[in-house]
């Protein structure tokens, strides 16, 4: 993440100010103070209501379900069957998805491969919060890379970070093409598009992985529900 650097003037009678002053009379100038990661001066601040608390009023323990595949894989349909499904069960959710976070959150990110990682680590930071929260947050993004999603996971205690695979072949999802951007890539229209001139690497070890059968792909109804029976499974629709 990059660092951001301000000039500040602390003023003797507490006050900070910034881009300068003329006002020199007791003052102390700190020249390029830096604001970004790694800061020494900052100390977490604990609160009396815990994740155990917010979880025991919800009836759910939080977590991230990340849903992870080529773009036309199906990831965003699953996320809203999923999250459609839960909500029909009392539960608390939250849908990430990878292109709704450009609207705002990471507007200022471009695809090259360094806001790619930016990208998923933002929103890998905004999923930990929600669960934290007591929330079943569900990630939807297309995360080629291993340790970008791997650095995710290391965000969240163990089990609570919940991979899904969508593995849907390429030819299917490009067969698709629902935003037409296949077709763009394969023009050259766009660059470094995942799948096309740019690598898609597939999770090893997915704690769920949705596939067709045979030519045939389950609707979204299904595949959430596989999502669920794990969910129910492993604790995460009780406190």
């Amino acid at each position: 993440m990059p660092s951001y650097t301000v000039d500040v003037e602390v003023k003797s009678n507490g006050r900070a100010v910034t881009n300068g002053s003329d006002d020199s009379n007791g003052s102390i100038r700190l020249e390029k103070s830096t604001i970004g990661c790694g800061s020494a001066n900052i100390v977490w601040h604990k609160c009396s209501v815990e994740k155990i608390d917010r979880q025991e009023l919800l009836q759910q323990k939080g977590c991230v379900i990340w849903i992870t595949g080529l773009s036309g894989s199906g990831k965003s349909t699953v996320a809203c069957a999923l999250t459609k499904a839960l909500h029909a069960r009392g539960k608390l959710t939250y849908v990430l998805d990878g292109d709704n976070v450009r609207h705002g959150l990471n507007l200022d990110l471009t695809f090259k491969a360094e806001d790619r990682a930016e990208n998923i680590r933002r929103i890998g930071e905004v999923a930990k919060l929600f669960a934290d929260a007591g929330l079943i947050c569900i990630a939807s993004a297309i995360s080629p890379y291993r340790k970008d999603r791997d650095a995710c996971r290391s965000m969240l205690p163990d089990g609570d970070f919940i991979e899904v695979f969508m593995d849907i072949p390429l030819c299917v999802c490009e067969a698709r093409d629902p935003k037409g951007l296949y077709k763009l890539a394969r023009v050259g229209k766009i660059k470094g598009f995942t799948g096309i001139d740019d690598p898609y690497e597939a999770p090893l070890n997915s704690e769920i992985v949705l596939q067709q059968e045979g030519e045939v792909c389950p609707p979204p109804e299904a595949m959430a529900e596989k999502v669920i029976s794990y969910l129910e499974a492993k604790g995460y629709l009780q406190a």
